[in-house]
């Protein structure tokens, strides 16, 4: 017969949580194995009771704990109940190097009297302790201040089943549906069925009922999801639900940097989904920033991962047809866009994190090609206009890239851009949406403070709030969610194919901006404007395709709360 724990100490006692509990049980599958459990606030220390001497002590980290249940067994003649507790702690990979999350689980079995009802409430008490001490060993990186949900968290998790390869609603009841019964997180399931489901479900949705929205699904849900709260007239509040993502798609950039912040090993796929599973089930909850953007129509949309112009918003849309393959549809894209190198005409200017001096020390400045146009940008005396009939033949001006040009082969696609329309401007702000503060109206110049970029002809503009743009790719190392900082990057025209090449493939372990290209330069700012010269392109938010034309954008900090470990 078990022995049972040991009364509570007082002086032990921390939060409604005892500080050690001991116990001695048999294993579930053989009466004769015996173990002594002990509890503390940090651990569960799991040894066998033996005579041999050295008996083995296997000690599991709480911080690893999502979760413990009691029950009855299957048998209704047992008088024995159980409590099982779930743990994710890393372990070596089976197949490869370095180390991963991985499910572990220590089941035993209570029979400290005949009366079955009797060891099932010992069960409990173990079960309770066990998830009390977990909660408060939530891993915590230091420095950060985080909340927690709300326990028992309810949870709305929308699911995009087309995202990706496909696979997304059998990934999620293959890996993430058993981690939620584990740690007891009721939830809701919504499969979506179009594009904008997911933002006119929240817009309307009753957030009280809820208190958590999690999407499993690519970055362009949670887009939906952002913009359909940021929607609402109780945006304020709305915008304060904690967000989780969980990575079901092909580019999974927010999941990536997640799991990044955590300081965690890198992973992947199936590694990356259980690590940002894990998360979720540990309730921490962290600030994120949003950005507000602004396009030439007056619409206004909210995003929280990227703005992209040129190569990189060519291959994210152009792409799309390899969807099928999953992640490596952008390798293929960029393999194809290589081939045909485009480079575009346009005006960036930008307000930067520190106004002196202008160009921070140790940011990457490129120097100047002698056949880049040395003439300042209209951008700071005139306002930003689309020019709709630029000739083709501008490229001539810039013979030492006509190779790399191919401008008249560029597929108008503005078409099919987002045109869910929402208050636009400061004036028209029926909702309430937050001031920009630091943006002039498009039809106005940019102020003195900006800072505009002399060159014209661009390879590439991409401006992020991530540590990653895809599951391979960190483009930021040194980035936070809630760092209140765009990160821009722009390479301009002369880079060759190689070249390119080399600073994605370099991006792939952080390392491009080690690189010494004299084409890419990255600055830290606070706001920014693009105007497109080049009459065809596209531009992407989040991944999203919007409409074609001047863009601007200002990061408001900490607007949005991410789960986040």
């Amino acid at each position: 017969m078990e022995k049972g724990a040991s009364d509570p100490d007082p002086s032990r006692q921390r939060n409604g949580f005892v500080g050690v509990l001991y116990g001695e049980f048999t294993d579930t599958l053989n009466d004769r194995v015996r173990y002594s459990v002990s509890l503390t606030e940090s651990a569960l220390t799991i040894q066998r009771i033996s005579s041999s001497p050295g008996r083995t002590k296997v000690v599991f980290k709480l911080t690893d704990c999502i979760g413990c249940r009691a029950y009855r067994g299957p048998d209704s003649a047992d008088v024995g109940a159980y409590f099982t507790a779930y743990f994710y702690p890393f372990k070596r990979r089976w197949m490869s190097a370095g180390v991963t999350r991985q499910r572990v689980e220590q089941c035993f079995r209570v029979a400290l009297v005949q009366d079955p009802l009797q060891n099932l409430q010992e069960a409990e008490r173990w079960a309770h302790a066990i998830r009390d001490a977990s909660v408060l060993q939530a891993p915590r990186r230091d420095g950060v201040v985080y909340s927690e949900v709300r326990r028992p968290c309810r949870t709305m998790i929308l699911v995009n089943p087309h995202s990706g390869r496909g696979q997304a609603l059998q990934l999620f009841t293959g890996h993430i549906q058993g981690m939620l019964t584990e740690a007891s997180v009721p939830y809701t399931l919504v499969l979506t069925e179009h594009q904008n489901h997911a933002r006119e479900l929240v817009k309307k949705a009753d957030l009280s009922q809820w208190d958590a929205l999690v999407i499993m699904s690519g970055d362009g849900l949670l887009f939906e999801v952002i913009n359909g709260l940021m929607d609402r007239e109780d945006w304020q509040e709305a915008i304060q639900t904690p967000l989780g993502i969980l990575p079901g798609g092909s580019g999974n950039a927010l999941a990536a940097s997640v799991h990044h912040y955590s300081q965690s090993p890198p992973a992947w796929n199936e590694e990356l989904l259980l690590s940002c599973g894990f998360m979720l089930c540990k309730g921490l909850v962290g600030s994120m920033d949003l950005v507000s953007i602004h396009l030439a129509s007056r619409q206004r949309l909210f995003s929280f991962l990227s703005i992209a112009w040129g190569f990189v918003a060519d291959v994210d849309i152009e792409s799309e047809k390899y969807r099928h393959v999953g992640a490596i549809r952008f390798l293929m894209g960029t393999l194809v866009r290589l081939a045909t190198l485009r480079v575009y005409q346009g005006r960036l200017a930008y307000l930067p994190v520190k106004e002196a001096p202008k160009h921070p020390k140790g940011s990457i400045r490129s120097n100047h090609p002698p056949c880049t146009p040395q003439h300042p940008s209209l951008c700071s005396s005139l306002p930003c206009r689309l020019i709709p009939n630029a000739s083709p033949n501008l490229s001539a001006r810039h013979n030492c890239n006509s190779t790399n040009s191919n401008h008249n082969t560029i597929t108008n696609s503005s078409n099919n851009a987002i045109t869910t329309k929402r208050p636009e401007t400061q004036s028209d702000n029926k909702t309430g949406a937050p001031v920009d503060s630091l943006l002039p109206g498009l039809d106005q110049p940019v102020p003195e403070s900006w800072t505009v970029v002399k060159e014209e002809d661009f390879v590439l503009v991409l401006a992020i709030y991530q540590s990653h743009l895809a599951e391979d790719l960190w483009t930021v190392p040194g980035a936070m969610a809630d760092d209140g900082v765009i990160h821009l990057f722009y390479v301009t025209a002369g880079i060759s194919r190689p070249a390119l090449l080399r600073l994605f493939l370099a991006m792939e372990k952080g390392a491009h901006l080690a690189c010494g290209c004299p084409h890419l330069v990255y600055e830290k700012v606070r706001a920014l404007r693009l105007e497109p010269i080049t009459p065809q392109g596209m531009i992407t938010v989040d991944g999203e395709m919007v409409e074609y034309g001047p863009v601007q954008a200002q990061i408001h900090p900490g607007l949005a709360k991410l789960i986040c470990g």
